[in-house]
């Protein structure tokens, strides 16, 4: 959890020195980000709120994921993960999101989908990033890995902005 707490700061300096505002919006990682980012005295100034939407009905109603898209794609995929960027964008007053939605284990695999895939979403209200991860052990170490790629990325993510 430590080098989890370190990646949040790094994330907050960096938020703070953009003057951007961050949403969270997880699944697999059942609030695990915005528990990192809220050890940090002060997130307040950079975090704005996070949101766990666990279930597709919570996507729906509160990220307004369309229910065409989980369907077609499924609440595992890196369509999901931008629409779950898109909707805590467009229902907060932050200026940046992160998603996570993926499969923590044990059970819940399906075909193509195996236990430890994870799918991440970075968004503005200009650019989109989103991608696949594969992880290996248990619930907790997938989910472990899960926050602290999600925070990895956004750092890559905000640095890479331009």
């Amino acid at each position: 959890m430590e080098h989890i707490v370190e990646l949040a700061a790094r994330v907050g300096l960096c938020l703070q020195e953009r003057g951007l505002l961050l949403a969270s919006t997880e699944s697999c990682t059942g609030g695990g980000v915005a528990q990192a980012i809220t050890e940090i005295a002060g997130s307040s100034a950079w975090f704005e709120c996070g949101f766990v939407t666990y279930s597709n009905a919570s996507k729906m109603k509160l990220l307004h994921v369309p229910e065409s898209l989980l369907a077609q794609h499924g609440a595992v995929s890196k369509e999901t993960a931008a629409a779950m960027c898109a909707g805590a964008l467009a229902n907060s007053r932050a200026t940046v999101a992160l998603s996570t939605t993926g499969i923590a284990g044990p059970g819940g695999a399906v075909p193509g989908k195996p236990v430890g895939t994870v799918c991440f979403g970075w968004a503005t209200g200009t650019r989109t990033h989103v991608e696949q991860m594969q992880f290996r052990g248990d619930r907790h170490a997938v989910r472990e890995q899960s926050v602290a790629h999600a925070l990895t990325g956004l750092l890559e993510f905000l640095t890479t902005a331009g």
